[in-house]
């Protein structure tokens, strides 16, 4: 196999960091690596299988000047409109995980367990997007259950932690819990979100559109759409919650045809990085906290409904700056070399 030289765009961000721990873990073809970011951020290092990177500044020409062959964006949505067909001009491959390119119709938006064969239209712009967190997971639990029963309709309700929003929105959790502690609740701030996140949960995440919808429910709504390849009707109410990682989904799934939760249990079980956890009987099924630095994704509560024979609920776990991000994106890598390696 070749070895390719890869730049992480927003390195030192929270799903940049994540990116360069998965690609220390899987024995990824990697002839270098080289992180980049903002002036402000040029200069610092990161830490990379032992040894200390210099983040380079991101600039117009540093994809040509690297040679870079695949580029990790992660650092926000200006950033890749501006940058990343700088980085495509440049022969290399970009894979961004902002929304900035997730709805253009030449750009490819690919979970590998869910529509790996849309990474060959990458050439098309050089770009492939990588799909909103609570996105990516929940798709990985609907492909095997829509190939086997025909989905027609998604309801979904998420539990979204605060590193969704960054680490300024973990670290505003974090101070929040001290000021409680320290019994002064009262005068902490809140930045990151429109209310107290401490002991609370919101109802939004992101602006509200005219259809009383967040643009984060809009986001799961269209990209579900554009990757399972069909018109599935989906409703989607997104919460953030108090959790440092892990975004929860509860899941209320109609099909075509009936089904059976047995059967569908058995189905994700074989599921490519699907994990299920499902034994109510000893209180068992996924939780946020130990999903923590997995890059499965964990169903559970997995039941019919009480009135119609098809619909399926469950409850659907993941650590959202792996599954959610950094892994997915890497997992598009190792895919792309693979269509690269057999050419």
């Amino acid at each position: 196999m070749a070895n390719y030289n890869v730049a992480v765009v927003g390195a030192s961000g929270a799903v940049g960091e994540e990116i360069l721990r998965v690609l220390e873990e899987i024995d990824f073809p990697l002839n270098k690596l080289v992180p980049l970011a903002s002036s402000r951020s040029a200069g610092n290092t990161v830490t990379f299988n032992g040894k200390d990177l210099v983040i380079k500044e991101l600039t117009e020409t540093v994809f040509d000047e690297e040679e870079i062959h695949i580029a990790l964006f992660s650092a926000g949505g200006s950033v890749s409109a501006k940058f990343a067909p700088f980085a495509a001009e440049a022969g290399a491959v970009v894979i961004d995980n902002t929304s900035h390119y997730r709805m253009d119709e030449e750009v490819p938006l690919v979970v590998p367990e869910v529509n790996p064969e849309d990474i060959a239209k990458w050439q098309t712009k050089g770009i492939i997007a990588n799909p909103n967190c609570s996105t990516i997971q929940m798709v990985q639990a609907l492909k095997p259950l829509d190939d086997a029963y025909d989905l027609k309709r998604v309801d979904v309700s998420t539990y979204q932690a605060t590193s969704g929003a960054g680490k300024f929105a973990m670290e505003e959790l974090v101070t929040q819990m001290q000021a409680f502690f320290a019994f002064k609740l009262d005068e902490a701030e809140h930045k990151a979100f429109a209310h107290q996140i401490a002991l609370n949960v919101i109802p939004q995440i992101d602006v509200f559109q005219e259809s009383g919808y967040t643009k984060e429910e809009i986001k799961m709504v269209n990209e579900t759409t554009k990757i399972l390849h069909k018109n599935v009707e989906l409703s989607a109410t997104c919460v953030r919650v108090p959790v440092l990682r892990g975004h929860s989904e509860a899941l209320t799934l109609t099909f075509d045809s009936a089904v059976e939760a047995s059967e569908a249990r058995t189905l994700l079980e074989k599921a490519p990085n699907i994990v299920v956890i499902d034994n109510p009987e000893a209180s068992e099924y996924p939780m946020p906290a130990e999903c923590i630095d997995q890059n499965e994704t964990f169903v559970g509560r997995i039941r019919n409904d009480l009135y119609r024979d098809n619909m399926l609920h469950m409850f659907v776990v993941a650590d959202n700056l792996r599954v959610g991000a950094a892994t997915n994106a890497v997992r598009i890598a190792q895919k792309w070399v693979e269509l690269e390696e057999a050419q």
